[in-house]
């Protein structure tokens, strides 16, 4: 009985991968069918060709886009899981919840599924692989941004996974809780999980693609503090790291590379970075964007600038992290912009620069003010005219300074007399 079982299970485990690639609906029926045929004493070998069965099915599946398939499998699957080994049996859930992750628009579908799985674990005191998909689950959470969610769940973990010495997980637990305090703008909480991971991974092996990202987290939070230049240095280590693995976000990162070299005035580098032989291999609307970018801030033109933003919106205002720096960069430019125009006049109405910069008087006046508040202009807004009045540069007279440098010195006399009075009582 059992030998006639595990001929027929390999005869259509044979046919089923014969049909994988060109006849995928036909595959997964025999897929469906091999786990389908059971054994009343199932054998390692039967064990093994359901394993075969469940990797096939799950690419079909993918292939074919059948995401709610893919949730169902994995209740389908539990008595099979049963009597499969612990540690295959976590890598073929984490696998389904991966095949879910390839089908675009599943989101919620995953975090459901993380749900499930995270209360299956429970029931049956698998305590890793639960661990594992609530740190798959909290990174869920980061991407649709419920960051109170994902800390429950990272505080949880990180005072689990601390006490059972699991390194590797610890890693991309503390890797995780690095991009959520920056996503809240927690610039030293982000900076201290970071550092935390970065001390855990010196005492383990890494894998290149774990190192990639690591890299990428120290660039990101360099460059929220202004350090370009040890930022770019950090996204150029794990562009190659990526590059070496043929991983996707090597163009993110060749993309972060970019965007440091025109925030460090260096926007002439870009078009020979991309020409290099390093880049040459790489194209699209992301790198199409930045070289937008470089060219409006290269020319200063805050028009090629707002041009840029509109037609590659995607690429610059929907990436949260190119989007606040080149916010920066437009203030900046701005700023550049104006006092360049109002250099000739000492008074000019803003309708007048408003219509030489080609933006709304409303934005321009806005930024006039900040301007004159902040002392970078010496001048005032005449509201009721319309107008701004720019004082002339006047040569600040020393008779003040010397006048407190004169009290100074009398400071220091009068104490030394009253010391000397002192000691002739």
């Amino acid at each position: 009985m059992g030998e006639s079982v595990l001929v027929e299970k390999e005869n259509l485990l044979e046919q089923a991968n014969a049909l994988a690639e060109t006849k995928p609906e036909e595959a997964e029926e025999f897929y469906d069918r091999v786990l389908a045929v059971t054994n009343e004493s199932p054998t390692d070998e039967t064990t093994k060709l359901e394993e075969q069965a469940i990797n096939g099915l799950m690419k079909v599946l993918v292939k074919l886009r059948k995401a709610q398939k893919l949730e169902e499998l994995s209740r389908s699957l539990r008595p099979v899981f049963e009597r499969i080994p612990k540690a295959k049996t976590a890598k073929l859930v984490r696998n389904l919840i991966d095949s879910v992750a390839e089908i675009s628009g599943t989101e919620d579908l995953q975090v459901s599924l993380c749900k499930e799985t995270i209360e299956w674990c429970r029931q049956e005191k698998r305590t890793f692989l639960r661990q594992r998909i609530e740190s798959r689950l909290a990174a869920l959470y980061l991407g649709s941004k419920r960051y109170t969610d994902c800390m429950t769940i990272i505080n949880q973990l990180l005072r689990e996974v601390k006490k059972l010495d699991d390194k590797a997980h610890l890693l991309e637990i503390q890797l995780i809780e690095s991009r959520v305090y920056h996503a809240l703008r927690n610039l030293p909480k982000a900076r201290a999980a970071l550092t935390s991971a970065r001390t855990t991974a010196n005492a383990i092996y890494v894998p290149p693609a774990l190192q990639g990202e690591i890299d990428m987290q120290a660039g990101i939070v360099a460059a929220e503090e202004k350090d370009y230049k040890t930022a770019y240095s950090y996204f150029f280590e794990a562009f190659q790291g990526f590059t070496s693995l043929d991983d996707p976000r090597a163009v993110r990162n060749l993309k972060y590379m970019l965007l440091c070299k025109i925030m460090t005035q260096d926007s002439q580098d870009v078009t020979s970075l991309l020409s290099g032989q390093i880049a040459l291999k790489y194209s699209g609307k992301e790198l199409d964007a930045m070289k937008a970018v470089a060219a409006a801030h290269t020319s200063r033109s805050l028009l090629e600038f707002e041009k840029a933003l509109s037609v590659y919106e995607k690429e610059l205002s929907e990436d949260l992290i190119v989007h606040s720096h080149l916010s920066a960069l437009y203030d900046t430019l701005l700023e550049q912009n104006l006092l360049r125009l109002i250099e000739p006049f000492s008074k000019v109405e803003v309708s007048h620069i408003a219509e030489r910069i080609n933006l709304e008087e409303s934005v321009v006046e806005s930024k006039l003010s900040q301007l004159v508040l902040d002392k970078k202009l010496n001048g005032t807004l005449d509201q009721s005219a319309g107008c701004l009045i720019v004082f002339p540069e006047s040569d600040i007279g020393k008779t003040y300074d010397r006048s407190l440098e004169t009290i100074s010195h009398m400071d220091s006399v009068v104490d030394a007399l009253f010391e000397k009075a002192a000691a002739l009582r």
